[in-house]
């Protein structure tokens, strides 16, 4: 054991060479230096102000969590597979990628732009706040068609 921590700290010094000589590092940083700061978000409310018929949804997240519930008309395409299955993802329409909080999806998002897609974003809060603001609105609109007399208590 202790030879191989030897040999890890002798190769450290090639490793980090090798890392700062990266080009994919180098994309990476020009991508991060003259993106915008929400510029590839969309929030819930934001979702709930325009026509999203047009809008294709990508659920980022496993199978058995999408079986459980997803946007209706979501595609399934686990963040880790974005990439091989990019084909599948449209480029004339804007994509919404999503998960169950918005952490692996923006990982999704992000190998999507470097890969040239500037059609993406990711939902902010993912299918959580998606879910508690579809339930909310749910919950209004059962309010507002309910009768004022039975909100009332009986005497």
């Amino acid at each position: 054991m202790h030879s191989r921590f030897t040999v890890a700290l002798l190769l450290l010094p090639f490793c980090v060479a090798m890392a700062e000589e990266n080009p994919a590092l180098e994309a990476i940083q020009e991508y991060m230096d003259f993106a915008e700061y929400s510029e590839g978000s969309i929030s819930t409310d934001q979702l709930a102000s325009i026509d999203s018929d047009g809008i294709f949804f990508v659920d980022t997240r496993n199978q058995g969590q999408y079986d459980e519930g997803h946007i209706p008309g979501a595609v399934n395409i686990e963040w880790r597979q974005i990439l091989a299955r990019r084909d599948e993802i449209p480029t004339d329409r804007p994509v919404v990628l999503y998960c169950e909080t918005g952490l692996l999806s923006s990982k999704a998002h992000f190998a999507l732009r470097l890969a040239g897609r500037d059609n993406v974003k990711v939902l902010w809060g993912g299918y959580l706040m998606w879910s508690a603001r579809h339930s909310f609105e749910e919950a209004q609109q059962q309010t507002r068609t309910t009768p004022a007399s039975t909100n009332r208590p009986t005497p």
